[in-house]
């Protein structure tokens, strides 16, 4: 990771920033507008709320992360803010307690199935920052976490439960509906997490080989034709065959950015597995994650809120000049 706000002197303001690493929250909103989008359906104020809660279980998990790494970040990484004493580990614990429960709350907000999807999310993330993440499981554990926050926005915009608070039908078929993408998202995030894991060290040509495969597959599916509307689900902004023509050209146009956002550095750290080269390749994993949000948009007819989605890259890449993703 680049030091890029390391050190005593970049005040706590600074120290905060880059404990919850604020650059790749950009990555985030897009989770749960690709959610909506799935289901045909345009965000509203209950996709407000989805996208709210998985900020804050989002941050959560980067205070638990550093608090539950602090004995190995003070070997690795001595400039990450508990080690360097900029925080203290009480406060980043309370942090990720204080965070999980604001985004439990407005997932409740969104309705009993978001609540029950965000529960699943917030469990999920405290067990990988916990038990997981140095097991064979880790990297499962965060791709689930990603497909469980697309999910979150999913069930948010399907709709409320039926009567007698079960389940409504609209809410069971968008979980469905919303399946694909979620595993697909979920698939990038797991390639990506199984990178991170050696980009204080490096050395490995073998696992960013591998997620290029990952990389390029998900490419690929990208620039395939969308599937046409689904009885059962209601239709997207874009419909006909004029619609279905330019959301596939849109999605296989952002799948191309996404390809080349990701596999470029990718490549590279297979070329040179040093531990610079490795750190980009996770830094570009994850800024890919806004045209594939992007790309997923798009071929759930939401062209606007694809093209919405991607005016968060700029914003990212600005940020992370001063605050490192990873």
């Amino acid at each position: 990771m680049s030091a890029r706000t390391g050190g005593p002197d970049t005040g706590r303001l600074g120290a905060w920033a880059e404990l919850l690493r604020v650059s790749a929250v950009f990555t985030v909103v897009g989770d749960g507008l690709a959610g909506a989008a799935s289901l045909g359906v345009r965000p509203g104020r209950a996709t407000a709320l989805a996208v709210g809660a998985s900020l804050c279980l989002y941050e959560a998990g980067m205070a638990l992360n550093d608090w539950a790494d602090r004995e190995e970040d003070a070997v690795d990484r001595p400039h990450r803010p508990i080690p360097s004493g900029r925080i203290s580990p009480p406060a980043a614990l309370a942090a990720a307690g204080g965070l999980t429960a604001a985004g439990l709350a407005l997932a409740a907000r969104a309705g009993r199935p978001s609540l029950a999807v965000g529960t699943a999310l917030a469990a999920t993330v405290w067990a990988y920052d916990l038990r997981l993440k140095h097991t064979p499981a880790g990297p499962v554990a965060m791709g689930a976490a990603r497909s469980l926050d697309l999910l979150l926005g999913a069930t948010a915009a399907a709709g409320p439960p039926g009567p007698g608070g079960r389940t409504g039908r609209a809410t069971g078929s968008g979980v469905r509906a919303a399946l694909p993408a979620a595993a697909v998202l979920g698939a990038h995030t797991a390639a990506v997490t199984t990178v991170s894991r050696r980009e204080t060290r490096g050395g490995s040509t073998a696992l960013p080989l591998a997620a290029l495969a990952v990389t390029g597959a998900v490419g690929a599916l990208l620039g395939r034709r969308p599937p046409p509307d689904r009885p059962g689900v209601p239709a997207g902004p874009d419909t006909g065959a004029a619609g279905r023509t330019a959301r596939h050209a849109l999605a296989a146009s952002l799948g191309a950015v996404y390809a080349a956002t990701a596999g470029r550095p990718l490549l590279h750290a297979a070329l040179n597995p040093s531990p610079a080269l490795t750190q980009r390749a996770v830094g570009g994993g994850i800024r890919a994650m806004i045209p594939l949000q992007g790309a997923l948009a798009a071929r759930g007819g939401a062209a606007g809120v694809a093209l919405g989605v991607m005016g968060l890259a700029p914003l990212a890449r600005t940020v992370a000049r001063k605050v490192s993703p990873t």
